[in-house]
């Protein structure tokens, strides 16, 4: 069996006291990247853990509230992402309405943080969904949209980016270079194929694809493709830093 997913109803969610759920799911499956699914019910604040050497990616997939860092805040109006700036700078996340929340937390080795020192994204980012930037690709449907969270080079080994379509969406050969996740956004009811296995996935599904399988996530007509890509390279980087001591 090639396909890994799980569907929503099959995570239990165990609140804490704070109104707060987080379950890892598809445990096991990549070894530098866990998966959570995560829930904050209306009214509730919770203060996420901070860590000094893992990339963490939060999606705010359903629901509303907003990101509190000192003195600032990002309002959570619809589909948005953040990453925080490892523990350099503690934040909390506020649901004014129940918060369903995607997260990826990745660990670094010591080539990571030698990319990442080199060059990475001005940290912590929050981007709406609205915000994001536009791009092409040629396994995609000619109507199929797409948009960009992380461009390559700029976290490290981490990309990321939404897909969008009506009856289509995205068909692609195996790719040797990277391992992605497919995390389904509301509104989602599309055919999820992994080497020639297909499966329904459908809104807040996860799935996991290994890195050089041929893989597509196509709607039938009338139905929609939306998802979340998250992708990491299973490479690790040759990192050269530049020098700008004579400049």
């Amino acid at each position: 069996m090639a396909i890994d997913i799980i569907s929503r109803k099959d995570i239990p969610m165990d609140f804490n006291k704070d109104g707060y759920a987080q379950t890892e799911v598809l445990k096991g499956v990549y070894p530098w990247v866990k998966s959570y699914q995560c829930i904050l019910k209306a009214g509730c604040t919770v203060h996420p853990q901070l860590f000094a050497d893992k990339i963490q990616v939060f999606s705010f997939v359903s629901g509303k509230g907003y990101v509190g860092e000192t003195g600032k805040a990002y309002n959570i109006t619809e589909l948005s992402f953040y990453i925080p700036d490892f523990d350099n700078e503690p934040f909390f996340i506020h649901a004014s309405e129940e918060l369903v929340i995607q997260l990826m937390v990745v660990d670094m080795n010591d080539n990571d943080k030698l990319a990442y020192e080199d060059t990475h994204m001005v940290l912590p980012s929050f981007k709406a969904f609205s915000q994001l930037e536009p791009y092409d690709q040629s396994c995609k449907g000619p109507h199929t949209k797409s948009w960009t969270v992380i461009h390559s080079g700029n976290l490290a080994r981490v990309l990321m980016g939404v897909v969008r379509a009506e009856g289509e969406g995205t068909k692609e050969k195996g790719h040797p270079e990277v391992a992605q996740w497919s995390y389904a956004l509301p509104g989602s009811d599309f055919i999820y194929t992994v080497d020639k296995e297909s499966v329904p996935q459908k809104e807040f599904d996860l799935s996991y694809v290994e890195a050089g399988l041929d893989h597509s996530l196509v709607a039938e007509p009338g139905k929609t493709v939306f998802y979340i890509w998250f992708e990491h390279m299973v490479k690790d980087v040759d990192v050269k830093p530049q020098s700008y001591e004579n400049y």
